[in-house]
């Protein structure tokens, strides 16, 4: 604390003006210690006081990149199934339950290019009839993806991959189904609706249908 200065002391018995310093000049009167002085707002250019800074933190984009294990990079996540439908039918009535699917599907806004349909007994009368033209102009609609395509189940492996794919298991040999039926559900993108019989259908994709 700084010292204050002291009033030269005044006997009774002096006469006379009071004393003054050596200098000559009056001493000033003590004034009152003012307290600490709030630190002086930081000027431009001039750096305020120091602040400890915290430690950055790590962003997920720091971060390092994870390394592969011993068996390499992580595979991809698998592509989601598509959601089966069965609709119960003799092997008589899937042909017909079939093309009843496909008609709910197109009143409810599915492009036609959007389906396929597979049959493991006799052909759709339209594949029978467009096959009459000869398979590269059979084949050539399937290509071009504008309209709804019928094919034997036999020959599903030549179809590309579409959102939905209708089976009618209309008979045909006991593992047509067999075949047909898993190669459908790799085909179909969203959705499968399989028309036959339900122990028989469930024997192959599983209770799960």
């Amino acid at each position: 604390m700084p010292l204050i200065p002291e009033e030269p002391q005044i006997h009774e018995s002096a006469q006379g003006p009071r004393a003054t310093p050596a200098s000559g000049r009056t001493a000033p009167t003590p004034r009152p210690v003012p307290g600490p002085r709030p630190a002086a707002p930081s000027r431009p250019g001039r750096p305020g006081p120091l602040r400890p800074t915290p430690p950055a933190q790590r962003t997920p984009r720091d971060a390092a990149p994870a390394k592969p294990g011993p068996s390499g990079p992580a595979a991809p996540a698998a592509a989601a199934s598509p959601q089966i439908q069965l609709i119960p039918a003799t092997a008589e009535g899937a042909l017909d339950a079939a093309e009843e699917a496909v008609d709910l599907l197109l009143d409810s806004g599915r492009a036609p290019g959007d389906v396929l349909v597979l049959t493991t007994g006799a052909q759709h009368p339209w594949a029978e009839h467009e096959l009459s033209f000869g398979e590269a102009s059979y084949w050539a609609q399937h290509d071009a993806g504008d309209d709804v395509f019928y094919a034997d189940a036999a020959v599903a492996s030549r179809a590309a991959t579409r959102p939905v794919v209708v089976v009618a298991v209309n008979g045909g040999p006991a593992s047509a189904a067999a075949t047909a039926l898993p190669l459908a559900h790799s085909r179909a993108g969203a959705l499968l609706i399989v028309c036959g019989d339900p122990q028989q259908i469930n024997s192959v994709l599983g209770a799960g249908v």
